[in-house]
């Protein structure tokens, strides 16, 4: 998504395209503006913009391989929320509620039941089904080593 496709994107919640170009670009020039002064932008559930110091080091020129140094210098920085992680990470699953992402067991995605082991779930889930595992192994069978041949068919 580009910058037009954002304004596009919010001016469909607001209803007017200026407005959304407006507060798009108030929004970015500020936290331009702010960690170019050095101070940071902390949003909550989205993240930390900052700017961050980088020390004088000694480079190499890729193109004929001579050493040159590399002067200190100051780079914004970007550390994503925890909200905007567990997002990502979700797989970007829009319009859900933590509630549309509750697991058919009950629990929430990444949690555990209380107490619960693996053994405790097995006990549970053979109750459940009300049958005893078969202790039969699947059949060792291989299958049969012919190879095609390399003659092509004649018609």
């Amino acid at each position: 998504m580009n910058k037009g496709e954002l304004i596009d994107a919010i001016s469909e919640r607001l209803g007017d395209r200026r407005s959304a170009t407006e507060a798009v670009n108030a929004v970015l020039e500020t936290i331009q503006s702010t960690v170019a002064n050095g101070d940071k932008v902390a949003i909550t559930g989205f993240g930390v913009f900052e700017k961050s110091q980088r020390a004088a080091r000694a480079g190499r020129n890729p193109a004929t391989g001579a050493a040159i140094q590399v002067p200190a210098s100051s780079v914004p920085k970007f550390r994503p929320g925890t909200g905007f992680k567990a997002l990502v990470n979700a797989g970007n699953r829009t319009g859900e509620t933590k509630a549309d992402r509750m697991r058919a067991d009950g629990t929430k995605a990444g949690e555990t039941k209380a107490g619960e082991t693996k053994a405790d779930k097995k006990k549970a889930d053979k109750k459940a089904s009300g049958k005893k595992a078969s202790g039969k192994k699947a059949s060792g069978k291989k299958a049969s080593g012919k190879k095609a041949s390399g003659k092509k068919a004649r018609q």
